[in-house]
């Protein structure tokens, strides 16, 4: 007879799993053990824990994608294993990101004969440093005696860019926001820029409202200025979805001030994390300088990264959707999640305190504000919303604005018609609960705590 429970049996697979000592004992959790469990056990073990975090269809906080197709997992498993920085070995990878590249340098409306360059990042917080590096090795080279190179940019930016004039030494000009104004403006623009501006960072897509900043109007002002200064447009979050939603929207390469655009494939690119993507409007753009030849892993390789050794897994899924998909069903889908978005829009303006802050002209999005006079605050919403599964952040605004909280809801693929008409029943039982039983509001203090 087998003896199912023996610890050393090397059959692991007539181990029955919760009949493992493992599943009555703690697991190391800071310390390498001294022996091995079981595979299975393992699986489970960390499997079972992962399932505590909210499901990936109630997450309405973040941006990044949370399902793909099941062919387009089955390439991720099979290119995880191939490594992009090996382009000797992989030269069919390589092929892979340039022909990306070229896609998306034509969806923003590049011109080929200024030979577009571009290259892949692990998302967009590693574009925006590239791109960024770009703009003041370009500023260094006018102004080789010049003084602190700065950079203009809106309180509202995400925070990799305040990371990058950190790191690199380039002075934050930040552009306050207003209570009724989220966005940047090309008059509060131009009025912070001098001859030691770099560029504008001007974003398709902001993380608070989901509006879009006007970028053509910016490059507009900044042509009346004496200065050459370029823009770079921060579409980490609106590049999949102008061209498809708002195709005469001038954003792009249409635009001769914008020199560099950064857009994460992980986002509205329906790409899983981590992918991001810059390009450069040509090759005069990108300098050389920054341009590293390496040949140690066999034949002559350029690299601009911050990163070198990766997966080619979302590279791949990124192609595969774009084969996949086409413009028509990308086109299909933004508009899908936009009609989502305007449904959810639509019911937040019934509610008597709520007020609607993301316009119905950029990202599928909702956010919106409550009243002074109401019970409870958007902390009290976000948590009660939490207990019934959902998670929709609740977050202050950027600098003048602090004393304005809000929420925000993400429409992503993984949010259909049917889920959202669930959320909104859900946004009514947590109004009445908390209207029967409000809890304290929080302080302008308490509130600050709590970030995007």
């Amino acid at each position: 007879m087998v003896n199912y429970f023996k610890e050393d049996n090397d059959d692991n697979e007539i181990l029955p799993t919760f009949g493992s000592r493992y599943t009555n004992e703690p697991i190391p959790k800071y310390e390498l053990p001294t022996n091995g469990m079981p595979s299975k056990v393992a699986y489970q073990m960390i499997h079972d824990e992962l399932q505590l975090d909210g499901h990936p269809a109630q997450n309405l906080a973040s941006f990044v994608t949370t399902w793909m197709e099941p062919k387009a997992e089955r390439l991720i498993i099979e290119s995880l294993q191939l490594n992009l920085a090996d382009e000797d070995e992989y030269p069919h990878v390589i092929k892979i990101q340039k022909r990306c590249v070229n896609i998306l340098a034509r969806l923003f409306n590049g011109d080929p004969e200024k030979k577009p360059v571009g290259t892949s990042a692990v998302g967009s917080s590693e574009a925006i440093m590239l791109a960024g590096l770009a703009m003041k090795w370009r500023w260094r080279k006018k102004n080789p005696s010049g003084g602190k190179p700065n950079i203009i940019m809106g309180e509202n930016v995400q925070v990799v860019w305040e990371k990058f004039a950190r790191y690199f030494e380039v002075e934050p000009r930040l552009i306050p926001v207003e209570d009724g104004r989220y966005t940047v403006s090309a008059e509060e623009v131009v009025k912070l820029c001098d001859e030691n501006t770099i560029g504008v960072c001007a974003i398709l897509g902001s993380t608070f409202t989901g509006e879009f900043e006007p970028i053509e109007e910016i490059s507009k002002a900044l042509d009346k200025l004496e200065w050459d200064i370029p823009i770079h447009v921060d579409a980490a979050s609106g590049g999949f979805v102008a061209p498809f939603l708002y195709p005469n929207l001038k954003w792009d390469f249409r635009i001769d001030r914008v020199v560099s655009i950064n857009v994460s494939g992980h986002k509205y690119g329906l790409v899983y994390p981590g992918i991001g993507w810059v390009l450069w409007r040509s090759e005069e753009d990108l300098p050389e300088e920054l341009v590293f030849h390496v040949n140690y892993l066999g034949g002559d390789m350029p690299t601009f990264t911050l990163n070198f050794s990766r997966p080619s897994a979302f590279v791949v899924a990124q192609y595969y959707n774009f084969l996949a998909l086409g413009h028509e069903g990308y086109a299909r889908i933004m508009q899908n999640l936009k009609s989502i978005a305007d449904y959810i829009g639509d019911e937040v303006e019934k509610f008597e305190d709520f007020t609607l802050l993301s316009d119905r002209k950029s990202l599928p999005l909702v956010a919106w504000r409550l009243s002074s006079e109401c019970p409870y605050d958007a902390f009290a919403l976000s948590d009660k919303l939490r207990e019934y599964g959902w998670i929709v952040p609740a977050y202050t605004m950027p600098k003048n604005a602090e004393h304005l909280a809000i929420l925000r809801v993400v429409v992503r693929e993984h949010l259909s018609r049917d889920l959202a008409e669930n959320l909104v029943l859900d946004l009514h039982r947590a109004d009445q609960a908390l209207r029967v039983s409000p809890p304290k509001k929080r302080t302008t203090e308490q509130k600050s705590r709590k970030v995007c």
